[in-house]
């Protein structure tokens, strides 16, 4: 099963501190709920797990993950993912092109293109359902990934060599981790959604 996603979330930070930040990989994937960057294989590609959360059942996932096509002039790059849970009974790919643009005044949108296959167990979910799954999961993605360029914005503002002003902040921000992705607040979001679909059906 393939499910096509297209997304953009507005940033606030110029373009450039996005961009610098969506080059570095392993700090984006610590905005990915759940995800975690173990293993550096080569040049732009790594291995890593994500781990997910359903009440006292804990899921995890193995794969590997590659920066391809970095273009610094579009600020566009492409990342090719693929994994297998530890059963080996679901598998997943994925292939998104992310690209920052400009926006008025010092802002930007983070925009994503990609295209994720599922096999095994986790095909059997509807295409609808992966839809609301990827909308949560984003979600949470963007509000991790802007905090972390906030910051380094504000980094970039704070004033240096003033009387009294504050001391420059340092080179760089540690990425904070996200946490396990709770799959409780999936589901949920999914009945929500169902539900708002069935009584929007019956809705003369």
């Amino acid at each position: 099963m393939k499910v096509q996603i297209d997304k953009t979330y507005p940033m606030p930070c110029s373009a450039e501190v996005a961009w610098g930040f969506l080059q570095n990989l392993e700090a984006v994937a610590v905005c990915m709920p759940g995800a975690k960057i173990t293993e550096r294989v080569g040049e732009g590609r790594y291995k890593g797990t994500v781990t997910v959360k359903v009440g006292p059942a804990t899921m995890s996932f193995r794969g590997e993950v590659e920066m391809k096509d970095v273009d610094p002039a579009a600020r566009t790059l492409r990342l090719l993912g693929k994994g297998t849970d530890s059963t080996g009974s679901s598998g997943a790919s994925m292939d998104l092109t992310a690209r920052i643009e400009s926006a008025e005044g010092n802002f930007c949108n983070l925009v994503g293109a990609s295209e994720v296959s599922m096999n095994g167990k986790a095909a059997t979910f509807g295409g609808r359902m992966m839809n609301t799954v990827a909308d949560q999961i984003l979600k949470q993605f963007a509000g991790n990934f802007a905090g972390q360029v906030s910051a380094l914005q504000s980094q970039r503002a704070s004033p240096v060599g003033m009387g009294g002003g504050a001391p420059a902040a340092p080179a760089s921000v540690p990425p904070r981790a996200a946490g396990e992705l709770n799959g409780l607040a999936l589901l949920w979001s999914i009945l929500k959604d169902w539900l708002r679909g069935l009584l929007s059906r019956k809705t003369p």
